[in-house]
């Protein structure tokens, strides 16, 4: 089985949860330790630092795997999902995974998977243990693991840490993590481990004592992110007092503050736990995050004339953020760009985007998965909440018409589902 062979088995023979839903999410941790134990327990060959929250997760993952790389360690990065390709879920020192070793994994699954008839992995457990595994088979130093969805059920809970992250928590999934803030907490709290140092990266008050709760139960020391000063700046966001000195942070957008809060504060606690993470290289780390790790999907710009940005803001606290970002750009001129898919509640986020940015010209597309939600029920909902636009399936179309829209001195962002995202053609 080659590459190409490799990739469609891992797709098209095993549930995707981000192609598929809520019918390929399997709560449990059996199948997982069970491949792990397989593979020989590859995820106890290195230290981690495990990450769940609602948003956030993702760039706080890259931003501290940017500033253990910059700091001399060899560093294996687990994120998920992916944008363009499979291979940018498993990095080392910011390299994607390999072809072949992607290869060489699946055949070996597929040899002896024979002899484990009852187990039936789905792709999210088999691509979790095929990081673990190339981690282990590439002698990292430590690795950044982003948990998939919950934390306490999630197939990367088998790994014991040694330091526990979670950035905050919102609306999501709701169906699948609970209902309200306490219910999903309670799930992203799952990842917090017998003695072992957690962050939490924002404050609220309607989590703040489920988090509390776990952390006693486990006699693990509980950290809450120290706020930061930041002053927005054309290279990106300055933190001018921090423990380590003035700090620019490459990644730009009012988001990026709490996730900011949240790395400083993991960092101190690395160091406090044995890791030599001198302030330059937290400086240097922070202010090449695309450079080292590839980043992609967070404010990203693509376009110069007019500006477009590309944003995989997909759920209501990432539009509480998008919209302030939005309405700060200074041109005359915005359109947006809008994609979901079809399992996501969007009343709130049609809301937000009615009371906060109603000036700003939309245009709805679809992501081209199974999930993606069509541009014409898209608009069809958006009326519902008083927003109107131009429909045009596909991104690229939409976003060339967003574009001769807004002339060359306008605005536009694409933002929505990462899959809208990973649709577009540059």
């Amino acid at each position: 089985m080659n590459y190409e062979e490799s990739i469609e088995f891992l797709y098209n023979s095993l549930p995707v949860f981000q192609r598929v839903g809520a019918e390929a999410y399997k709560p449990g941790l059996g199948t997982s330790l069970a491949l792990a134990e397989i593979f020989g327990n590859p995820e106890r060959k290195y230290q981690c630092i495990h990450i769940a929250g609602t948003n956030g997760k993702g760039s706080t993952a890259h931003t501290l795997a940017a500033i253990l790389m910059s700091a001399g360690y060899k560093v294996g990065l687990y994120t998920s999902p992916h944008i363009f390709d499979f291979r940018e879920r498993i990095r080392v020192d910011g390299e994607m995974i390999s072809s072949e070793a992607v290869t060489e994994f699946v055949n070996t699954w597929i040899k002896v998977k024979g002899s484990h008839p009852d187990l039936s992995p789905s792709f999210f457990e088999l691509t979790s243990t095929l990081a673990f595994d190339y981690f282990a088979r590439n002698n990292v130093d430590v690795a950044v693991i982003e948990t998939g969805l919950g934390g306490r059920l999630d197939s990367t809970n088998i790994i014991t840490p040694v330091l526990s992250v979670i950035t905050n928590i919102s609306p999501d999934h709701t169906a699948l993590l609970g209902d309200t803030l306490e219910k999903i907490a309670f799930e992203k709290a799952g990842i917090i481990k017998p003695g072992v140092p957690v962050v939490i990266g924002e404050r609220q008050p309607e989590t703040e004592s489920v988090f509390i709760r776990k952390a006693a139960m486990e006699s693990a020391p509980i950290t809450f992110a120290e706020p930061v000063n930041c002053e927005y700046i054309a290279d990106g966001n300055l933190y001018p007092t921090t423990p380590f000195g003035p700090v620019i942070g490459e990644l730009k957008g009012f988001y990026q503050v709490k996730n900011a809060a949240t790395v400083f504060s993991s960092v101190l606690i690395l160091r406090e736990i044995g890791f030599d993470i001198p302030d330059s290289s937290v400086k240097s780390g922070m202010a090449d995050v695309t450079g080292l790790t590839h980043l992609f999907g967070r404010w990203s710009k693509i376009g110069e004339t007019p500006l477009t940005i590309a944003d995989t803001g997909h759920n209501y606290g990432g539009w509480e953020y998008l919209v302030r970002q939005i309405k700060s750009v200074p041109s005359e001129k915005k359109a947006a760009v809008l994609g979901f898919v079809a399992d996501k509640d969007l009343s709130a986020i049609l809301d937000l985007i009615s009371a906060s940015i109603p000036e700003v010209e939309l245009f709805f597309s679809s992501p081209s998965v199974p999930r993606g939600l069509k541009a014409s029920e898209l608009a069809e909902r958006a009326a519902e909440h008083g927003l109107h636009g131009t429909v045009i399936d596909d991104v690229n179309v939409a976003l060339e018409a967003a574009r001769a829209s807004v002339e060359t001195d306008g605005f536009v962002i694409v933002a929505g589902s990462n899959f809208l995202i990973a649709d577009i053609v540059n």
